[in-house]
């Protein structure tokens, strides 16, 4: 049994069908990257697991129980944590207070303790005192995962984590986040810089306008160069 399963998933905004059949599992201690274009449906896929855009057809499976029904509170207090690409901090309070919110709102799974988040963050150790709005991007990235990861999840879902980081920035996320799955942490990404998705991930799915269009492991996939080049290189943006 899959961690999540997702089968022949459809989701809509308001009318506009986004998401069309689309099947993925993730297994228990897996880090698995959802790979496309922008405008290709990764974003409504994982919001749609988390229940913030509706599914109308399909399945969604979490430990082999239903969540298609389920509120967003209810999903999240199954233990699934989603780090969303506008990070959604809180700006005026501190690491600190960000962390402790976290912390005292989690249900349904035994927090982990803050200390551990600086241990594991040590930049957001240094600024513990520091309000959310006065970090750099890369701080309140990394301030937004702990913010989930101290929730202790079953499973993380990483938004476009790197987005608009610049490129040290991102040699450090990559190093953070390469602790995490140390740690046997579930993790699913959706993630422009591929190569940044495949060095965390064992394997990918692609899709292509809400479809699925490729899966397999990231060994394979680093040897399809047809694949990389017709569905992850880089067009024009537009809205996921």
């Amino acid at each position: 049994m899959s961690l999540l399963e997702l089968s022949d998933v459809n989701a809509y905004y308001g009318n506009s069908h986004v998401v069309f059949d689309l099947s993925l599992s993730v297994e228990e201690n897996e880090v698995v990257a959802l790979l496309g274009r922008n405008g290709a449906g990764k974003t409504t896929t994982l919001r749609a697991i988390t229940g913030t855009v509706p599914r109308r057809h399909g399945t969604i499976a979490f430990r082999g129980d239903s969540i298609v029904d389920q509120s967003v509170d209810r999903i999240s207090n199954r233990g699934i944590k989603l780090v969303p690409e506008e990070r959604r901090i809180f700006p005026t309070l501190t690491v600190v207070e960000n962390l402790s919110v976290a912390r005292d709102s989690c249900s349904g799974t035994e927090p982990r303790p803050i200390e551990e988040m600086f241990d594991i963050f040590p930049v957001l150790d240094e600024l513990r005192e520091n309000r959310g709005r006065n970090l750099s991007g890369g701080e309140q990235q990394m301030l937004a995962v702990a913010r989930a990861l101290v929730q202790n999840p079953d499973l993380l879902l990483l938004d476009e984590p790197t987005e608009g980081l610049a490129p040290v920035i991102v040699e450090d996320l990559r190093e953070v986040l390469e602790d995490i799955v140390s740690r046997d942490v579930t993790v699913l990404i959706t993630e422009q810089n591929v190569e940044f998705a495949l060095d965390l991930s064992e394997r990918a799915y692609i899709i292509e306008s809400g479809e699925n269009a490729w899966d397999g492991s990231i060994e394979d996939l680093r040897q399809r160069e047809d694949l990389l080049e017709e569905y992850l290189s880089v067009g024009e943006a537009s809205a996921d």
